[in-house]
């Protein structure tokens, strides 16, 4: 099982990303997948969650409005489309699978995890 994460970079406040996770070696379309993030010095964060077939998403509070996530199945991929970026959403992003349908805000519950790309947003 590999996740791949791709797309950050370095930006000026008000910018956009977009974020890309392609998956290989599970039955994608089974496992909801979360974006957390980490910033020099804390804890590990969630972010954003979008489940399996798509349908229903999660943001945390700090991320909502400016952040949508969107996934293509067929191609294995979930994109996350950062708009507004804030100095402080600078971090390195992961993105990681699981299939439980509950706690998906905590890191704990996500079996597999992509290697994370970083993200810099200036002032």
């Amino acid at each position: 099982v590999q996740l791949q994460a791709s797309g950050g970079g370095l930006v000026q406040a008000g910018g956009s990303l977009r974020l890309s996770c392609a998956a290989s070696g599970i039955t994608f379309s089974r496992y909801g997948v979360g974006w957390f993030r980490q910033a020099p010095g804390k804890e590990r964060e969630f972010v954003i969650r979008i489940v399996g077939t798509g349908g229903t998403t999660r943001y945390a509070d700090s991320v909502r409005g400016r952040f949508t996530i969107s996934r293509d199945n067929a191609k294995n991929t979930v994109y996350l489309q950062m708009n507004s970026l804030r100095p402080e959403d600078t971090a390195v992003y992961y993105c990681a699978a699981s299939s439980l349908g509950y706690g998906i805000i905590y890191a704990r519950n996500y079996h597999y995890w992509g290697q994370g790309t970083e993200v810099t947003v200036s002032s």
